[in-house]
């Protein structure tokens, strides 16, 4: 019986234009399912935090959309979409639509009362104060959930390979039907290196992208005027207006 080691070097090195494409093409349609998903879940979260009986109808129904097993939505895609990467992509979309406006969702409705008080006391519309003081301040649960969608489509990808767009995935199906073992570990690790490195870009954008998180000490009396400052949401009118508001609760 010929040896059929876990690990080999040659392997990679025999194959490694056809690993390279399989890992370029997981890398890509992860990136491009959660950012489609992003796109629709910030306003489909933001319509459920201004319009409260809204949010159980959107979190059910993304619900439902997570729960679909992904062998059977890939191949239910399949007749409508054509083989490919489209249905794949759908699902992945589908799939992390959850995970987003769930964590989006919560972090909007996190957001300090008293600087969403004192913004719209200064005349800051719905759509203003959305954008200037909501979302941002919301950004640490957004980044939350933008990491977990990610890692979790990094795996989902593998299964496309049924929908004949598998990244990775096409590797391992093969390296399972040959029982050649190098192919199938190959693959799998591939796989957990490329989460880990996404989901540490991640985490170091998440972190450059709020910096007061580091910085803020819990407890003090002027935390929601220090939290403003930090993130550049409102202007200094609407951080004073913060303070005094604390200063009135206290």
């Amino acid at each position: 019986m010929p040896p059929n080691p876990w690990f080999s070097w040659s392997y990679v090195q025999n194959n490694w234009g056809e690993i390279s494409q399989a890992l370029v093409e997981h890398t890509t349609i992860t990136i491009q399912a959660v950012l489609i998903a992003l796109v629709i879940a910030l306003p489909l979260a933001a319509l459920a935090h201004r319009v409260r009986w809204l949010a159980v109808p959107v979190l059910g129904t993304t619900g439902v959309m997570y729960t679909i097993p992904s062998l059977a939505l890939f191949s239910i895609l399949v007749p409508f979409t054509g083989i490919g990467r489209t249905p794949v992509l759908i699902g992945l979309v589908m799939y992390a639509l959850l995970i987003l406006v769930r964590n989006i969702l919560v972090g909007l409705q996190g957001v300090d009362p008293d600087v969403r008080d004192a913004a719209k006391g200064l005349g800051y519309g719905p759509t203003r104060l959305l954008t200037s003081v909501e979302i941002p301040n919301a950004l640490p649960s957004i980044m939350t959930g933008v990491r977990l969608a990610t890692v979790s489509t990094v795996a989902l990808v593998t299964v496309g390979f049924v929908a004949g767009f598998g990244g990775l995935g096409t590797l391992m199906f093969r390296g399972f039907r040959s029982s050649y073992n190098a192919q199938i570990m190959t693959a799998t690790l591939l796989c957990l290196l490329l989460a880990v490195v996404l989901d540490l870009l991640l985490l170091l954008l998440g972190r450059a992208l709020t910096p007061w998180s580091r910085t803020r000490a819990p407890g003090t009396a002027n935390r929601t005027t220090e939290g403003s400052t930090r993130r550049g949401t409102t202007d200094a009118a609407v951080a004073q207006a913060a303070e005094a508001a604390n200063e009135r609760t206290a």
